[in-house]
């Protein structure tokens, strides 16, 4: 068996609550040993009032960057050198990279998204109606609004919060944005090219319905679900049943792992490895 050029691997990680859920740990050290990097993916269960002491930790010890979760997206940030620009307009940090002497806060949430849609169509001047206004909705209509989109129809349950996106968007972003109650199930206006859920809803629920008349989904509109597990979620088998494109919330986490390893190593690591490797972690 042939040693190792260093028994001092690179150390990533997440630090969070509830860490032993996370399958992040399985496609990133999946790409590690794929590519032959001494690395090593690191989950740590670090409550709230541990957060200070863990991020100099870290510092201290070398950590080539990680990962932030629940419930430390946001109060990481005044731990930080600094904020990337996606990162500074979302408010959240989930990706923090060692730059020199520097630990600098980025937010891969939507660009992982943007990258999984992408893949499929050009955003710019598109109409995107997203349901949902937390962290995962905030971040995907920030990275959509950087790369051009032409317009969003944003559909929340709680008018508060979701008057504070539409204020994002058009105040800081100079987006065409607006905010549509949701009291029944939401009917897509004509023009619409992209619909996204941003909510939780089908978590873990393979039967949970999202509140959308689904006879409104039109052949060829592009619907997209950041719920990851299970993959393919109700709101996806209703829209390929009516003959839509459709992108599952697994292809999200899976390029917000790419894009962290690419921050943290400079390598593009294989995406097909990594899904592979997550998929068979979360059984799907």
């Amino acid at each position: 068996m042939s040693l190792p050029a260093s028994f001092c691997p690179d150390l990533v990680g997440c630090l969070s609550q509830g860490a032993a859920g996370n399958p992040t740990v399985a496609m990133v050290e999946a790409a590690f040993q794929h590519h032959g990097i001494n690395g090593r993916y690191i989950n740590m269960e670090v409550p709230p009032e541990n957060l200070a002491d863990a991020v100099k930790g870290l510092r201290a010890t070398g950590y080539r960057g990680f990962n932030l979760s629940m419930p430390h997206k946001v109060t990481v940030i005044p731990l930080l050198d600094g904020l990337g620009e996606s990162a500074s307009v979302i408010g959240a940090v989930n990706c923090v990279v060692r730059r020199g002497d520097q630990l600098i806060g980025e937010n891969t949430d939507g660009k992982g998204f943007l990258r999984s849609l992408t893949d499929v169509t050009d955003p710019r001047g598109k109409t995107v109606v997203l349901f949902g206004a937390g962290g995962a909705a905030r971040a995907v209509a920030v990275e959509l609004a950087l790369a051009g989109v032409g317009r969003f129809i944003l559909v929340n349950r709680t008018p508060a919060r979701g008057q504070q996106l539409l204020d994002t968007l058009v105040g800081k972003l100079k987006c065409d944005a607006e905010l549509r109650p949701w009291e029944e199930d939401f009917s897509l206006p004509e023009g619409t090219d992209i619909v996204i859920n941003g909510t939780s809803i089908g978590l873990y629920d393979a039967e949970a319905r999202l509140a959308l008349d689904t006879s409104t989904l039109m052949p060829g509109q592009i619907v997209a679900d950041v719920v990851f597990n299970p993959p393919v979620t109700r709101l996806l088998r209703d829209a390929a049943a009516c003959g839509c494109r459709t992108i599952d919330g697994l292809s999200m986490l899976v390029n917000q792992g790419v894009l962290g390893i690419q921050y943290w190593t400079g390598l593009l690591p294989d995406a097909a490895v990594m899904r592979a490797a997550l998929a068979a972690a979360m059984s799907c």
